[in-house]
């Protein structure tokens, strides 16, 4: 597997660009959305461009799989590799759903609160996944309990019902691109702000929400 793919991804300040990715560095792509997904305490932007390319990628080497020689050793050997990416891809997108399942009215809401052209976090199937959630988690909450209470205690606020992710949470992380300057919030009124340096390849353990925004630009590898 040699071919190069295209892989069109959307930048806020350049409009959307066209990046040529060999297979072995659309699966780098994708093991890293993986792991950030995994270890961030909230949902992160969809990768929906490159689980399409990889779902492709999977299908084209099965068919090559089919026209190959049977019993040539190659034939296990990729094969295993596509059931370690299989798992990979899946682990992914059944991570989100979980995330989708625990915060989804604060999901909504951002997705609602989202500026005009600004890129979902949602892929299409994950947003009609959270709007059904939403409405059978209502339908049922009314059905088995609301519709016996008093009609001042018939409705329920679930942004409020439901916990928000946690962004002071701690997480793991190596550097991928040195980072200066980084604002350190207090964690106690007895401490105050401070600036630290990221240097490339170093690892740290900080609150998630100081470096959120450099996970989201890929300065950062969640671990």
């Amino acid at each position: 597997m040699t071919e190069e793919l295209d892989l069109t991804q959307q930048d806020s300040d350049a409009g959307s660009e066209e990046v040529v990715l060999t297979p072995a560095e659309l699966i780098e792509r994708l093991e890293q959305a993986w792991m950030n997904e995994k270890f961030a305490p909230e949902l992160l932007e969809s990768k929906s461009e490159i689980v399409e390319c990889v779902i492709e990628q999977l299908d084209h080497m099965e068919e090559n799989l089919k026209r190959a020689k049977k019993g040539d050793l190659k034939v296990s050997i990729h094969r295993m590799e596509m059931e370690r990416i299989r798992y990979v891809l899946s682990s992914y997108l059944r991570c989100r759903l979980m995330k989708i399942e625990k915060f989804f009215p604060h999901i909504l809401e951002k997705e609602k609160m989202r500026p005009e052209g600004e890129s979902s976090y949602l892929s299409p199937e994950e947003f009609a996944f959270a709007k059904e959630y939403m409405a059978h988690t209502e339908a049922y909450l009314k059905n088995v309990a609301l519709k016996h209470m008093p009609p001042n205690l018939q409705k329920v606020d679930l942004l409020r019902a439901v916990p928000k992710p946690d962004l002071d949470s701690y997480v793991f992380l190596r550097v991928k691109e040195r980072q200066e300057n980084i604002l350190v919030e207090p964690e106690t009124d007895e401490q105050r702000d401070y600036v630290i340096d990221l240097e490339e390849g170093s690892q740290h353990l900080i609150r998630y929400k100081t470096i959120a925004p450099l996970v989201a630009s890929g300065a950062i590898q969640l671990i």
